[in-house]
């Protein structure tokens, strides 16, 4: 998702939203030619995805992941974003597809494929806090209050995956780069740094109010959707970075190849060279690894505009 956020946080104001939703199903309704034998994720227990942007989802009956064929397994949306709630005229995008949303639901429900629709909200670090004080106690309440607007949001769809998932990345768009994480910014929406550092304790008192508060008043389980030279440069590699036991989304490495020969197979593109890269301590055999964002976001992207994801199914069973 991170090379999209990039691509269009800049005109993605809130007067022009809709009109940057057309852009996106736009690039994404590329398509290709169903092969002769359609085709299915691999190993037994995991499944195609897309996220964020609408996707041109193929057929029905049941409906098939883009370009692969394979049965479309489920579908990750924005369920919100910190600069939209503070009012930010820059970054506040929503990249959220109904259509997607529905597609994937219906496979999970009448075909019983994959995992149907997850959620993740696009979270501001400390250094965006209206209230930040440097206090690991008012980064706690940050993180929890994004989590309060989190669950509220996800109400108004269909969720139906266990996870939610706290989206930390650097985005590199207007009006916070680093989205507060590594940086202080004067205000919410300023863009005006004020402190260049923000201490890594700090940083994670926010993703632990954010977890707590979810476990607190839900059902939901707390993922991470990061890579780790992002992750790192955040928490650093100590044990403010460490998460052993929190369920995790990869986007790296990625490629801009999505073709029946590069596919995934498990956690590995097809030739089996290019696996997915975990971190906070953990390896694709964790137990908690549950999804690769193998094409399409990081930075890389590919000519469908697409975010294609693989997801192990089974562990979450």
């Amino acid at each position: 998702m991170r090379a999209i956020t990039k691509a269009l946080g800049a005109i993605l104001t809130a007067g022009v939203l809709a009109a940057a939703g057309s852009v996106a199903a736009t690039a994404a309704t590329t398509t290709t030619a169903a092969p002769s034998a359609l085709a299915a994720d691999s190993p037994s227990g995991f499944s195609y995805g897309t996220d964020s942007w609408p996707s041109n989802v193929e057929l029905s009956n049941p409906y098939r992941e883009p370009v692969l064929w394979g049965p479309y397994g489920g579908y990750i949306g924005m369920a919100g974003n910190w600069a939209r709630v503070e009012g930010c005229k820059t970054g506040n995008m929503l990249a959220w597809s109904a259509v997607d949303s529905s597609k994937a639901n219906t496979n999970y429900t009448k075909y019983h494929d994959g995992i149907g629709t997850g959620a993740y909200w696009y979270m501001g670090g400390p250094g965006v806090d209206p209230h930040y004080n440097g206090t690991t106690t008012e980064a706690s309440n940050w993180g929890a209050a994004q989590a309060a607007d989190a669950l509220t949001a996800m109400k108004r769809s269909t969720i139906t995956y266990p996870v939610v998932w706290a989206d930390i990345e650097l985005p590199g768009i207007e009006p916070a780069l680093d989205n507060g994480w590594n940086s202080v910014y004067s205000s919410p929406c300023s863009e005006h740094v004020i402190h260049s550092t923000v201490p890594a304790a700090v940083d994670r008192a926010e993703f632990n109010g954010f977890a707590n508060y979810i476990t607190a008043h839900s059902t939901y389980k707390v993922g991470v959707y990061s890579s780790a030279p992002v992750w790192n440069s955040i928490f650093g590699t100590g044990s403010s970075g460490s998460i052993p036991n929190t369920y995790e989304w990869t986007y790296l490495p990625e490629t801009s190849s999505v073709t029946f020969s590069t596919e995934p197979t498990g956690f590995c593109l097809h030739d089996s060279k290019t696996c997915a890269q975990f971190f906070g301590g953990q390896t694709s055999s964790s137990k908690y690894a549950l999804m690769w964002q193998w094409s399409g976001g990081g930075g890389i992207t590919n000519k469908y505009g697409t975010d294609f994801d693989q997801i192990d199914t089974a562990r979450m069973k």
